[in-house]
């Protein structure tokens, strides 16, 4: 005669079930209302955290799926309700750790994330695509990574990413969307298409701090920050937000973009910020009989590197050099990073090298706790 499932074995299941945007398992984050068992069916009641869940389906079946996997449960009933105002506070207080107000997660003692300001002198650089496929990159290899489009006039990244639709709302809480394992947020999954958004300064600091600290991040090994070209309000409201940011300057070989470039890095000499390094993109395209031809000249990344050295006293290197590739524009045209839809690709493995440099890099001890004590 077949065992009967108990109540415990089916909670131990359901323990193992990941909500898909929070990340976290169904019974910590409060989801499991009831589990009940009637012969070999096990009715397991969950409340989701919105009404309109845009994962409602993907929860059931991971649920039934958990469920079937103890000895003696034929058949499972879920029956869904929604969380009450409550519950959500109660999850918002779980996710925050406790804090009842939103905070910037970044800027915490003892916070191990490590932040990169991804800029540039001016556009069509190719900031972007080198951020996206940084952070694809960084995710493959294992890395809790997260995007923030800092580039509120000429946001790109969802498109890039293949993000759809926007963030679910938890009351005051966002839940970024996550794609191909990178959670991101855009002004872009606000607005309708087509639409541009025409905002002064303060507007974008503050949209800057609603998506550091209303989002719920989670625990990220890497945040990528998108910038917009230039040294304007966005640069500024960074430095301020994210003081300990470090700085990663993208440019291309050519002489005029590279000197234009060096000023995006010499921002740190202002706001007391690092730059972890300088990638040069578009480099060189391949030809068929294997020769590389410069097509925007030669030298320029580690010019600028070398500048920046100089300047801030302190050894800037060239994270790398990285080929103009078709593949590359395609696969971001098709929502999918090219480290991903084509990982041997010159493109690729140029910015895999890079991210795996970045990506392990070790954080400084600037706003650290070192545990030594006054005696």
């Amino acid at each position: 005669m077949d065992a009967m499932p108990t109540i415990q074995q089916i909670e131990a299941a359901l323990a193992t079930v990941i909500d898909p945007e929070i990340r976290r398992p169904i019974t910590e984050i409060g989801m499991v209302r009831s589990v009940d068992v009637a012969g070999s069916t096990a009715v397991i009641g969950i409340d989701l955290t919105t009404q309109g869940c845009p994962m409602r389906e993907r929860i059931v079946t991971d649920v039934e799926s958990a469920a079937r996997t103890v000895e003696g449960v034929a058949d499972v009933r879920v029956e869904l309700g929604v969380m009450s105002d409550a519950q959500r506070e109660n999850l918002r207080s779980h996710l925050r750790g406790g804090k009842p107000a939103a905070v910037i997660p970044f800027t915490q003692p003892g916070n191990l994330t490590r932040v990169y300001a991804i800029a540039s002198g001016k556009g069509g650089v190719g900031k972007s695509t080198v951020t996206v496929n940084l952070a694809a990159s960084m995710a493959a290899q294992g890395l809790k990574v997260g995007v923030l489009d800092a580039d509120i006039f000429g946001f790109s990244v969802p498109s890039m990413l293949g993000v759809q639709g926007q963030p679910t709302r938890l009351d005051d809480m966002l839940l970024p969307p996550i794609a191909h394992e990178v959670k991101a947020v855009s002004i872009g999954m606000f607005v309708p298409p087509g639409q541009p958004v025409v905002w002064r300064g303060p507007m974008l600091h503050r949209a800057l701090e609603q998506f550091l600290a209303d989002v719920f991040w989670g625990d990220l090994d890497v945040l990528l920050l998108d910038l917009p070209p230039g040294t304007g309000d966005t640069a500024i409201s960074v430095a301020q937000l994210l003081p300990h940011a470090e700085i990663v300057v993208v440019t291309t070989p050519q002489t005029a973009a590279a000197e234009v470039a060096e000023r995006a890095g010499a921002i740190a000499t202002q706001t007391q910020q690092s730059v972890a390094g300088v990638i040069e993109n578009m480099s060189w395209l391949v030809q068929p009989d294997g020769s590389r031809l410069h097509l925007f000249g030669e030298g320029g990344g580690q010019a600028v590197a070398d500048r920046l050295s100089s300047l801030l006293g302190t050894d800037v290197p060239l994270l790398g050099q990285v080929p103009l590739d078709v593949t590359a524009r395609l696969a971001g045209d098709a929502g999918t990073p090219v480290v991903l839809s084509d990982p041997a690709s010159d493109a690729a493995t140029a910015l895999s090298a890079i991210a795996t440099t970045l990506g392990h890099r070790k954080r400084g001890l600037a706003g650290r706790p070192l545990g030594v004590t006054v005696t």
